[in-house]
């Protein structure tokens, strides 16, 4: 069996993050812990895309205030979104003095910017690295779907993108405060299993998902049940039914401890996302708002995590094409310092 699995040398450490949210977003079930939110959306921009620029902006400013850090410490910016050419990032961070290192993962941009800052930082020359992604509804509903104003009909498949941005600072080294320790990553590798659907694309992460954790729990030796959690990005509740009936076919049944960022940031009762919530925002910001605050205080201890991603354009779907799916993952595990708050 090739090995996937990668064991940094010296565990970096996540220091801090923050995270920026839009109206649906504050409502949600976390809305109170997003560092800054606009009932409007639009972050005070004219258009979408330059609001979701002003959201990683923002995101990484407010993170770099918390950490007490300055973007020119920064050795390498690692950044995603979901718009052509990663416009939002590239606007957004186009003044920020650091390499930058534009990426693009679909949803599951956050977990491939960890596991390529938390690899930079081998390097003796980088001790500070940055990963900061976004998504917006409008903007990505404007680019995949139709204008906002054609109001047409979804399916009960589909899911919300979420109007977020998140950003986060990893040091090599631990210091007082830091919200969590990453100590193993598995780079995921795209499965595609034929599915054409652009509203069901839950179930075409799915298999890509289960391939990352069925991977890492044969390479490492371990079970679902030797962690606290394991977490998906945005499979939203369709994607993970499928994810856990592909785990229980390949010797991981009843699995209890598997949680969703895409099932769980709306209040689906109340909000209008059929299947959840999506986008490069989803786990983007649900990983700072939920999990690492449950390590930093040390109500957990591990946690797999792995942010998944339906790599498809506008092109390839209106060429039919089938959208593979793709699922990096890192391990979390709660810093020595555990009581301290972010």
């Amino acid at each position: 069996m090739k090995r996937r699995i990668l064991y940094p040398g010296t565990p970096p450490v996540i220091l801090g993050c923050a995270t920026v949210g839009g109206r649906r977003e504050k409502e949600g079930p976390f809305g109170a812990l997003f560092d800054l939110t606009d009932k409007t959306d639009r972050f005070r921009k004219k258009t979408w895309e330059t609001a979701e620029a002003e959201m990683q902006r923002l995101a990484l400013c407010k993170a770099l205030e918390k950490t007490g850090k300055s973007a020119m410490e920064i050795d390498a910016l690692f950044a995603g979104d979901l718009i052509n050419q990663c416009a939002a990032s590239v606007f957004g961070l186009v003044n920020v003095p650091a390499p930058f290192f534009g990426i693009f993962g679909a949803c599951s941009t956050l977990t491939e910017g960890l596991t390529l800052a938390s690899l930079a930082l081998e390097n003796p020359g980088v001790s500070l690295t940055a990963v900061v992604t976004s998504s917006h509804n409008c903007s990505a509903e404007r680019q995949f779907r139709s204008p906002l104003e054609y109001g047409g009909q979804r399916p009960p498949t589909s899911q919300w993108t979420v109007t977020g941005a998140g950003a986060y600072l990893l040091s090599g080294r631990a210091e007082e405060g830091c919200c969590a320790r990453v100590t193993a990553l598995l780079p995921g590798i795209a499965v595609d299993s034929g599915l054409t659907d652009s509203s069901n694309m839950g179930a075409a992460m799915a298999p890509a998902a289960a391939d990352t954790f069925l991977s890492y729990f044969a390479e490492s030796g371990e079970r679902p049940e030797d962690y606290d959690l394991i977490v998906t990005g945005d499979l939203g509740a369709e994607g993970s039914s499928l994810f856990l009936e592909f785990l229980a076919e390949n010797g991981c049944p009843n699995v209890k401890n598997h949680e969703d960022c895409g099932a769980l940031i709306y209040d689906r009762k109340r909000a209008d996302v059929h299947s959840g919530g999506s986008g490069c925002g989803c786990a983007g910001t649900m990983l700072a708002n939920r999990y690492l605050p449950l390590l930093l205080r040390g109500e957990k201890r591990r946690i797999l995590f792995a942010a998944t991603g339906a790599l498809m354009n506008a092109a390839s779907v209106q060429q039919g094409l089938s959208i593979p799916g793709i699922a990096h993952l890192v391990r979390l595990e709660s810093p020595e310092n555990g009581k301290e708050k972010i």
